[in-house]
């Protein structure tokens, strides 16, 4: 039985302000891997820690992938992710329907993010109290790809992985990550654009599968 809902930030519940912000890191500092690697490299290199500022956590980036540093380009990936995070929005069914699924399960907020941008977003808009409790990679020191982060998080809240469901859009960071653990997960693809189940197209569809 379903008593707990997780929810991952960006993309599930937040629209990013700019085109795929990750991406966008990959191709400024030409990166050659291929996605599921980068990703994952990319966000404990950026997204476990906590720096005193985001130029600090994109010359991190660039010591993980042995590139070296350039000041024009750590300048433009700082503009570029404060322009994220600035233009960002709620989707417009998000508030109300956490609202209202907390009436029946515990609401629980997940993420790969920085230590910078996620905070102003959620004061911005007032998300905090939507939340039972949230997780950051950047305070947890993991990132959801690595078991010990939903394992920490059930531990942290007292429940088991039959008590719980992940709800995501990234198939690398939210549902292969909860598959690790056998969570169930729901994908949130709100284009329609990927094949899997179960699949919601809107927060407004959760409810009617939250239980299969």
């Amino acid at each position: 039985m379903t008593k707990a809902i997780l929810f991952d930030f960006w993309g599930t519940l937040v629209e990013n302000g700019v085109w795929s912000p990750i991406k966008q890191v990959k191709n400024i500092l030409e990166i050659k891997l291929p996605f599921p690697e980068y990703v994952v490299r990319m966000e404990r290199a950026m997204m476990t820690s906590k720096f005193e500022n985001l130029k600090q956590s994109f010359e991190n980036i660039c010591k993980e992938f042995q590139i070296e540093i350039k000041n024009h380009k750590i300048e433009t990936l700082v503009g570029m992710w404060n322009k994220n995070w600035m233009l960002a929005q709620p989707y417009k069914e998000v508030k109300e329907i956490l609202t209202e699924l907390r009436k029946k399960y515990k609401v629980i907020l997940v993420s790969n993010t920085d230590c910078f941008s996620i905070k102003q977003v959620m004061e911005k808009f007032q998300l905090e109290e939507l939340f039972d409790k949230t997780y950051l990679s950047c305070e947890v020191g993991l990132i959801k790809t690595d078991k010990n982060f939903f394992k920490h998080v059930l531990s942290d809240l007292g429940l088991t992985v039959d008590d719980a469901v992940m709800v995501g859009d990234s198939i690398q960071s939210d549902i292969m990550a909860a598959k690790k653990i056998d969570m169930k997960s729901v994908l949130i693809d709100r284009r329609n654009s990927r094949e899997y189940h179960p699949k919601i197209k809107s927060l407004h569809e959760l409810d009617s599968v939250l239980d299969i």
